[in-house]
């Protein structure tokens, strides 16, 4: 009994079976409801800006690390975003890290780690959602600039850390954050990274 022959070759029974199991249809967003969403994003978050109280003046001038108000996101020097592919140079400490788009700018995402030297090296859903982010942008011919920044001064303890993070998030409505997606939607989620 002869083999059946196949209507495909090897190359696109593997591209057919990768893009069927692996791809969610991408739904193109539209310039115009892209740069709607991140005008939206924008006015919450300069509000949050001008509605920070300037820090009354201390006459000890210590410093409490386990508040997130001293946190500027968008005034820590910007790395580039795959970072996390460059050689280790050091152990790594505990931090908040920022994903900032710089152009408008607009705060995308807050994460903590307690080695940032290592974070995003392995599967990390906010990669996916910054390439599309990117992408979006890229097919409208829109400037987009994406960094991350990090604050390293976040406790080296994971609760007390936590527990920041998540007031940062609530403060800023980061919308790559999952539990702002009520707030922002979720347009930049599908595909695998």
């Amino acid at each position: 009994m002869t083999e059946q022959r196949s209507l495909f070759s090897d190359l696109e029974l593997r591209h057919i079976r990768h893009s069927s199991l692996d791809a969610v249809p991408q739904l193109e967003m539209s310039a115009e409801a892209l740069q709607n969403w991140k005008q939206r994003v924008f006015q919450y978050q300069q509000q949050v800006i001008q509605d920070a109280k300037p820090a009354q003046g201390n006459l000890f001038n210590t410093f409490n690390p386990n508040t997130p108000e001293p946190i500027d996101p968008f005034s820590l020097p910007p790395q580039n975003i795959e970072f996390w592919r460059w050689p280790a140079g050091e152990p790594g400490s505990a931090a908040f890290y920022f994903v900032v788009d710089r152009t408008q700018p607009l705060l995308l995402y807050v994460g903590e780690t307690c080695k940032a030297n290592q974070r995003w090296k392995g599967v990390h859903d906010c990669k996916r959602y910054v390439r599309n982010y990117i992408a979006a942008h890229r097919i409208h011919h829109l400037d987009v600039s994406v960094s991350i920044g990090f604050w390293t001064h976040a406790p080296a303890e994971t609760r007390p850390r936590q527990r920041m993070e998540l007031e940062l998030i609530c403060k800023w409505r980061s919308p790559f954050n999952k539990e702002n997606a009520r707030h922002w939607g979720t347009p930049f989620i599908w595909g695998k990274v």
